[in-house]
């Protein structure tokens, strides 16, 4: 004999499954707003590392700057141990792009800088990668705006690791010298300085003159920090050496 259920249970039952499915939607519209939430807020994103230079990278269509340190400018030279000037700031910059390019990484968004680059900490399978290129003596620990990597860099320093075998200048005081600067060698030209400033392969800074075997051939690329001089004094003093032929 089949009992009949009072018209109040199946009033209670249907309300039950109505509460069920507002709650399955109400849940689902809080995953999407969350989720909302972190693009247009930003804290995290991710994408494929595409090396600027050392410490300004691109992270898929987004312009980086990896916070709490900071690198040399491309540039920017250094001397080694026998007084020879290198290019230290291009070679940071291609172990970097060794190191890091074309990885994935996730980056956590902290703000922007003042050139519109995203300031944020970045991490390939969980490690940070400025810890990583400051322990490694590739840049310094920016302490203008964190401590978080002064001990990776003391530690580059005491064994000597990278940057921390020559004589560099700070990057932020290169960069205040390079912006004081009262004529700006990107404007000179062989037509009123004819010396030519090269950077050799293995990073040596070699200047020719006219007549010298190598002065026809050789090539001045601003971008790699060469340049024209003036005179010899001038070339002796910025740290370049004559070319022996």
């Amino acid at each position: 004999m089949q009992v009949e259920r009072p018209a109040w249970v199946a009033h209670f039952n249907r309300m039950l499954k109505v509460c069920a499915v507002f709650v399955l939607i109400s849940a689902s519209l809080a995953a999407q707003a969350d989720s909302a939430g972190r693009d247009s807020a930003g804290r995290d994103f991710a994408g494929r590392v595409r090396v600027i230079d050392a410490d300004t990278w691109d992270v898929g269509r987004e312009r980086v700057r990896l916070f709490g340190i900071d690198a040399p400018e491309m540039d920017q030279t250094c001397t080694d141990s026998q007084g020879q000037r290198w290019a230290c700031g291009v070679w940071v910059s291609e172990q970097v792009r060794q190191r890091f390019g074309g990885q994935d990484v996730r980056c956590e968004r902290l703000n922007k800088d003042r050139y519109g680059r995203t300031v944020a900490r970045c991490f390939v399978d969980g490690k940070d990668v400025a810890r990583a290129i400051v322990a490694e003596g590739l840049a310094f620990a920016y302490r203008r705006y964190s401590t978080d990597y002064v001990l990776d860099e003391k530690g580059a320093a005491v064994n000597a690791r990278g940057l921390h075998s020559s004589q560099v200048q700070s990057p932020a005081a290169y960069r205040a010298a390079r912006t004081s600067a009262v004529a700006p060698v990107q404007n000179r030209s062989g037509a009123d300085c004819p010396i030519k400033g090269n950077i050799s392969s293995k990073g040596v800074y070699i200047y020719h003159v006219p007549g010298q075997r190598d002065y026809g051939r050789t090539r001045v690329n601003t971008a790699k920090g060469e340049r024209w001089f003036c005179s010899e004094t001038e070339a002796r003093s910025a740290g370049w050496r004559r070319a022996r032929r």
